[in-house]
């Protein structure tokens, strides 16, 4: 049977104004990072992609390295889009990025005009797509100038590429350096993607003051610190979680006994909100105006399911977050 959206897919889902453009984003948006790739069962993603688009999740992020293999996640996403919502493509916001290592010799890596435009090339033909809403470049490049990596995202915007540009993983005083640039060229840079959660709050020493000056949105990732804030590993480490096998960002070591403390405490106060700890995690990241969407993983639809309540009480009371605040720096 063919896949019919459903009709009250934008009812209850909030879209929010990614810093001073016209864009706006769900509050939750789903990325493609891991469980759709090659190696992932290829009709869970399916149903994954079908029911965010339910839900309202209009936004789908992509980088061309996702997988795994490289590359893969891409693909199955293209082949999703082909299958049953090209024709909603213009209800859809698509991104994806260059800038990590995607294919051999001193071409495939970083952020070099070559590499850049040669990598949206490659992205928009595995996916079958004309053009992507948002082109990240996805980490700053030590060894080539900043200029040189605007420029390419400029020319991507200019070929009709892309519609948006953003950049990923840049501290504040490089985004505010290429932000001058793109300001100079007219470019439409709206959005910062960086790592932001309640464990890890790098962003809060100046990057969300830059961004809020500049008028750029930012949309944040890894917001439950790779399954630390949920309940997965409140009583050990289950054998099948990214922890115990020691791939990502997330190794065992980092699962100690004061984060468990923690954790514990914050559960405390999401169940006097009615909430998990997840749901927790994700609505105080929407508390701030210059977070326009949260960016989440998900291996089920029970798990999209779950972490889309979020956005049912996203309000703090200040007695709230000085509790949640003591507990963090405690």
């Amino acid at each position: 049977m063919a896949y019919k959206p459903s009709e009250d897919r934008y009812k209850t889902m909030k879209y929010r104004r990614c810093g001073k453009s016209g864009l706006l984003l769900p509050a939750i948006s789903l990325g493609l990072w891991h469980n759709f790739g090659h190696v992932d069962e290829y009709e869970n993603g399916k149903k994954m992609m079908q029911y965010a688009f339910d839900q309202g999740i209009t936004h789908f992020d992509l980088a061309n390295n996702y997988g795994p293999p490289p590359g893969s996640a891409e693909e199955n996403f293209g082949k999703m889009l082909k299958e049953d919502l090209m024709s909603y493509r213009d209800e859809m916001i698509i991104s994806t990025k260059a800038g990590y290592h995607m294919w051999e010799g001193p071409y495939g890596d970083w952020g070099s005009r070559k590499y850049i435009l040669s990598s949206l090339d490659q992205s928009l033909k595995r996916m079958g797509l004309e053009y992507v809403d948002i082109f990240y470049h996805h980490r700053p490049d030590p060894n080539t100038p900043i200029e040189e990596s605007a420029l390419a995202l400029d020319h991507a915007v200019k070929q009709g590429k892309a519609l948006y540009v953003g950049v990923s993983n840049y501290k504040p005083e490089q985004t505010a350096e290429i932000a001058k640039i793109f300001k100079e060229l007219k470019t439409p840079f709206v959005i910062h993607q960086p790592r932001y959660s309640m464990f890890d709050r790098w962003v809060e020493d100046g990057l969300l003051d830059t961004l809020a000056s500049h008028g750029v949105g930012s949309i944040v990732f890894s917001p439950l610190a790779q399954g630390l804030l949920t309940d997965k590993y409140l009583k050990g480490i289950p054998k099948d979680s990214r922890a115990a096998k020691d791939w990502g960002f997330l190794k065992s070591d980092h699962i100690t006994e004061e984060k468990i403390n923690k954790v514990l405490a914050l559960q405390e106060v999401a169940e006097s909100r009615g909430q998990t700890i997840s749901q927790l995690a994700i609505a105080w990241l929407l508390r701030n105006d210059v977070v326009t969407s949260v960016l989440i993983g998900a291996s089920s639809v029970e798990q999209l399911k779950q972490n889309l309540a979020s956005i049912d009480n996203i309000a703090f009371s200040q007695q709230e977050l000085d509790e949640i605040e003591k507990i963090l720096k405690g």
